[in-house]
């Protein structure tokens, strides 16, 4: 059954969700569109000729190859890329180009220079590869994206015939062109579901087979490869109602990783957030923000409720480092080095909640990484509630390392905002 709330919901989850919605969902292995676009055509769906370019030649070759006209698209892990700008002042990160020469020209205003979307952060991404696919002609830009609803514990399907690179806009503002349809994995695309498609977008016979198609196929990718989401933006149809992908960003879920080797061997971790990659090789989940409150927490639902309470205080975190299960000294040390690494953030909320791990354990961990490191540059809140939190706020405050400690948990986020204002003012 179509929801015309459901698409929207999705779309904002998967598109427009902030970082910190990175840690209420499993973290995801994302891929390039030519990887994306490689994984279609094994799959037996249509989508254009092209290939990879790393070199201004290499783009003008493959330009020839494919007839002189073609798409020459730029290649981040992010998306807005078509109204994107790079640092060498061109406009646009995907250009229909009209000759080989052109593409040439083109391709070393964008290679090797760092592209700037409305989805990067900082002064963008590094563009070391380029997309040159054939362009061409189609009547409809239409979106398909395949992903969870998590509420519902369901696989769904959205459709739309109004796609293109606007279909944020369209989900917030037209959320009616917007179809979504609940599916079971255990069955599949099934030919009631398919009448369902029919009947919601009003589909010729000729443009509901050739949908079914495609559907079956990309199920077969969604179930076999642990995706959470398949996204073609668009997905065209010309006059015959045939329908082509000329764009795919797909994510698969992190914890697939050992039973999809191949597929995560794909992986370019040169596109990601450095200090999530660096604390990801010690056992840590980092997931960068916007504000200036750096946190240390162990476990995503305490994360999500310290950002609400430092939210509720008027603050805002500049970060989460997730410590789970590991706060020893060593990883206690990298996760304070890489938070004080990061100029924006003002003051540490250390919220740990010991249950397998001990309060006190956790206290010894931060007194040593401490001594390591050297005096704070900033102020440090540590709330510690649970197993051994009295000995453990205890050993804190006998260290004498200036530490602010709090054993409840709204008025450290108060503190820890106080103490970012106060700090923010004075520098």
């Amino acid at each position: 059954m179509s929801s015309n709330n459901l698409p929207m919901t999705l779309l904002r989850r998967h598109f427009r969700a902030t970082r910190l919605a990175q840690l209420q969902q499993l973290r995801r292995l994302s891929l390039y569109e030519y990887q994306s676009q490689e994984i279609l055509r094994k799959a037996g769906i249509p989508v254009p000729r092209g290939r990879v370019a790393e070199t201004p030649a290499q783009v003008r070759d493959i330009a020839k190859e494919l007839g002189g006209s073609c798409v020459v698209k730029s290649q981040i892990l992010k998306g807005g890329r078509g109204k994107g700008t790079f640092d060498s002042g061109l406009k646009g990160g995907i250009h229909i180009v009209n000759n080989p020469e052109e593409g040439e020209k083109i391709a070393a205003q964008m290679l090797g220079h760092k592209l700037n979307t409305n989805q990067t952060s900082g002064d963008g991404l590094k563009v070391n590869k380029l997309l040159v696919a054939e362009a061409i002609k189609y009547s409809d830009e239409w979106y398909l994206a395949m992903t969870i609803d998590r509420e519902a514990y369901l696989p769904a399907i959205i459709l739309s015939k109004n796609g293109g690179v606007d279909i944020e806009t369209t989900a917030k503002q037209t959320p009616e062109q917007l179809h979504s349809f609940h599916f079971k994995l255990s069955d599949g695309i099934t030919p009631e579901l398919m009448e369902k498609v029919s009947s919601t977008l009003g589909t010729s016979q000729v443009e509901t087979n050739n949908l079914k198609d495609i559907l079956e196929r990309l199920y077969k990718i969604f179930a076999e490869k642990d995706a959470t989401l398949l996204e073609i933006n668009p997905l065209v149809r010309s006059a015959n109602g045939s329908f082509t992908g000329v764009d795919a960003k797909f994510s698969f879920d992190k914890a697939a990783e050992r039973r999809q080797k191949e597929l995560f061997a794909l992986r370019d971790s040169a596109q990601e957030v450095p200090e999530e990659v660096e604390a990801e090789q010690y056992g840590l989940i980092y997931v960068r923000m916007d504000g200036n409150i750096g946190n240390v927490v162990n476990g995503a639902g305490l994360a999500m409720a310290t950002n609400d309470a430092i939210a509720h205080h008027g603050g805002s975190s500049a970060n989460f480092l997730d410590a789970g299960g590991q706060a020893t000294k060593e990883t206690m040390q990298k996760a304070f080095e890489i938070i004080l690494r990061d100029p924006r953030v003002k003051t540490i909320l250390v919220n740990i909640y010991g249950g397998i791990i001990r309060c006190d354990m956790i206290a010894e961990s931060i007194i040593g990484a401490a001594k390591e490191l050297g005096p704070f540059r900033v102020p440090v809140v540590v709330r510690l509630q649970g197993t051994n939190s009295v000995k453990g706020l205890r050993l804190l405050e006998e260290a004498n390392l200036g530490l602010h400690t709090e054993a409840e948990f709204g008025e450290a986020a108060r503190k820890a905002v106080e103490l970012a204002g106060a700090t923010e003012h004075s520098t």
